[in-house]
């Protein structure tokens, strides 16, 4: 829906509210015409329920007002002595028009100073449940939202097991597209596992102010340009998302608006220099160790890898045994009596191998090995005598990789020699050609609504010959520190300004093996309550948290004992 559509459509709220309304408003001793002036009736109706005026700011909040407009019809029936069970449920079910059932039919007389409290516990807990539930929407929506890294595509920057608050104030809070959403959850209801949306109606897009704008370096919460995953780690077909229930993904912005951007052997060039990244940064490439007498796995835990594989060979395996195991492994390959197999970097827990029954199994170091690297880790591991050389994996400019974008044959581009590309802000204007559209194809159709097509050497845009094209909106180019484990804008282009949701700021908790099920989860202490912004290494300050809490339970408990030795005395 458009700004039109949506004027109309509040329009026509305000006339059912009339005429659904007017005889109600007279006998709580109103004018019948106060029932339809659009935010002063709601001011009014306020008044008449006895609720504080400033709840008519939540009717005009989306997401919030879902769930303040249930609580106002079944405020207002109250307030004319419809206090019964069975009223509540008809004027929740039939969506409020209950009221207006009322209002024609039932000679009902205004309660003007009825009791506002619950009269049972039952009901005081509905109200504290309800109180909760729209203050944390709130806060979910429009200021901060818990997320929680699971992949690595960031890694050493932010880890796998990293739970974060994102700040959705710093860019300025993005306004609910889908107006009808179940709160506090994204794309899918927990347990149900089914749409937690509907796609209709839709706002168009809206920002709040803020008080940053994206800028290079920056960690950025968007929403993935590309999803149409209804539910991730399964296979089904695709389904077309609402921009704000695509899935969340985090990245780093390395290209604004106006950038010249281009990639040379894994580095991010701007405009001709190396971008340099924040002291924060920790980006990790695939290197080839090789040692003649075996790459030890480690030598590699050692340095603080742990992306990469382990080969174990044992005694032919049955399969109950492979069945034991297969939880541990990625592969395995029965050749000359024997079982090889193939495992993360975790290897094969001694328990399991135990349960199994598996009595002859060892670790194969082979000679040479991938392995992910920092910057810091490969020095390290070159000190080490077993050695014999280490080498940086980069494909070859030219090379064209795979699932690269723009995904045409004219840029055989690959992960670590892309572009040159440049990334549009709104007004900039490029030319189209048959030879650049594949650059700005999915801009111009997917993300700001156009029909696109070639006919001979000709671009048409909305089936008319275009030689230009002017971008409507800002655009950012975002990629992972794991710079050979990443799917990225490498991958699938551009990510819109519309598509961004915020800023990570803060670490508050921190667990290793955080795939591997919450009975294996190990504390990282020196990450829980670290920022995750700033220079120089991440400080945690979560003994001074510990202190503060402590600090507040002992003062709590020296009042309440004062309070109660006055009342004794």
């Amino acid at each position: 829906m458009d700004y039109t559509q949506w004027i109309l459509f509040i329009l026509l709220v305000q006339v059912i509210h009339f005429l659904g309304t007017w005889k109600l408003y007279q006998k709580a001793g109103r004018k019948a015409w106060e029932a339809a002036v659009p935010v002063y009736n709601a001011i009014v109706l306020m008044q008449i329920i006895g609720r504080p005026r400033w709840w008519v700011l939540l009717l005009f909040i989306p997401i919030i007002n879902l769930l303040m407009f249930p609580v106002i019809w079944v405020e207002t029936i109250r307030s004319f002595g419809k206090t019964r069970l069975a009223d509540t449920w008809l004027v929740l079910l039939t969506l409020g028009f209950y009221i207006g059932y009322i209002n024609y039919t039932q000679e009902v007389t205004y309660r003007p100073n009825r009791d506002l409290h619950p009269k049972s516990a039952s009901g005081e807990w509905v109200s504290s449940i309800v109180f909760a539930v729209v203050a944390a929407t709130l806060v979910h929506t429009y200021f901060i939202q818990p997320y929680v890294i699971p992949t690595g595509s960031l890694e050493r920057t932010l880890r796998v097991g990293d739970l974060l608050f994102v700040s959705k104030f710093h860019y300025g809070a993005r306004i609910p597209m889908t107006t009808v959403a179940a709160p506090m959850v994204h794309d899918t209801l927990p347990v149900l596992g089914v749409r937690s949306y509907l796609k209709k109606p839709q706002l168009p897009y809206m920002r709040l102010p803020g008080f940053q704008k994206v800028s290079r370096n920056d960690l950025v919460v968007f929403s993935w340009p590309a999803d149409t995953v209804r539910q991730f780690f399964r296979a089904e077909r695709g389904v077309d998302k609402p921009i704000d229930k695509k899935s969340n993904y985090v990245k780093r912005c390395v290209g604004v608006p106006g950038d010249s951007l281009k990639v040379v052997d894994g580095y991010v060039y701007i405009g001709g220099e190396r971008l340099r990244l924040s002291d924060r940064a920790r980006p990790m490439y695939d290197y080839t160790v090789y040692g003649q007498k075996g790459v030890s796995s480690r030598w590699l835990e050692e340095v603080g890898a742990d992306e990469f594989l382990r080969t174990y060979v044992s005694q032919g395996l049955s399969g109950p045994q492979l069945n034991a195991l297969r939880p541990y492994i990625y592969n395995f390959d029965n050749q000359n009596g024997q079982t090889v197999l193939l495992t993360p970097a975790e290897g094969l827990p001694l328990d399991a191998v135990r349960q199994a029954g598996i009595t002859q199994i060892r670790e194969v170091p082979a000679r040479e090995r991938t392995v992910a690297l920092t910057d810091a880790m490969a020095e390290k591991l070159r000190d080490y005598s077993g050695v014999d050389s280490l080498v940086r994996i980069v494909e070859p400019a030219g090379k064209a990789g795979g699932n690269i974008f723009p995904q045409s044959p004219l840029y055989p581009w690959n992960n670590d020699n892309f572009g040159p590309i440049y990334i549009p802000g709104a007004g900039d204007q490029v030319a189209l050609t048959p030879e650049t559209l594949p650059l700005y194809k999915k801009i111009i159709r997917d993300y700001e609504g156009n029909t696109v097509r070639v006919s001979g050497n000709q671009v048409l845009v909305n089936g008319e010959p275009a030689a230009t094209y002017t971008f409507r909106q800002n655009y950012y180019w975002m990629m992972g520190d794991n710079r050979d484990h990443s799917e990225d804008s490498r991958a699938w282009g551009y990510v819109p300004e519309n598509h961004i949701v915020g800023k990570p700021v803060f670490i508050w908790m921190s667990f290793d093996n955080f795939n591997q099920g919450i009975a294996n989860w190990k504390p990282r202490w020196d990450r829980i309550f670290t920022t995750v912004g700033g220079s120089g290494e991440p400080r945690s300050y979560f003994r001074y948290f510990l202190l503060a809490l402590a600090a507040y339970f002992v003062i709590d408990f020296v009042v309440r004992r004062r309070r109660k030795n006055r009342k004794k005395a």
